[in-house]
C-alpha cells in the first residue's frame, strides 16, 4: 500500500532527475583533472549566471523538498 508521501517521494524523484539532466556541465576537461592534465584548476571559483543559476536554486529547493519527503515517508 502506497502512502501519499511515497507517491509524491516517486514523483519529486522523476523530477529532480530530468532537472539535473538539464543542466549544463561546470567541468570541461575533467578527465585532465583526473589525469593530472594542466588546463583545468578545479579549485577556481566560477560564477552561475542567469538560466544556470535558476535552475541551481530550483535543484537545491527540489532536493530539500525530496529530503523532507523521503523523512515524511519513512515515518508515516
Amino acid at each position: 500500500m502506497n502512502t501519499p508521501a511515497q507517491i509524491v517521494l516517486v514523483v519529486l524523484s522523476f523530477i529532480l532527475i530530468g532537472i539535473v539532466l538539464l543542466q549544463s556541465g561546470k567541468s570541461q576537461g575533467a578527465s585532465s583533472a583526473v589525469m593530472g592534465g594542466n588546463k583545468m584548476n578545479i579549485f577556481t571559483r566560477t560564477k552561475e549566471r542567469g538560466a544556470d543559476k535558476i535552475r541551481t536554486i530550483i535543484t537545491a529547493l527540489f532536493v530539500v523538498a525530496f529530503f523532507i519527503t523521503a523523512l515524511l515517508a519513512n515515518y508515516l
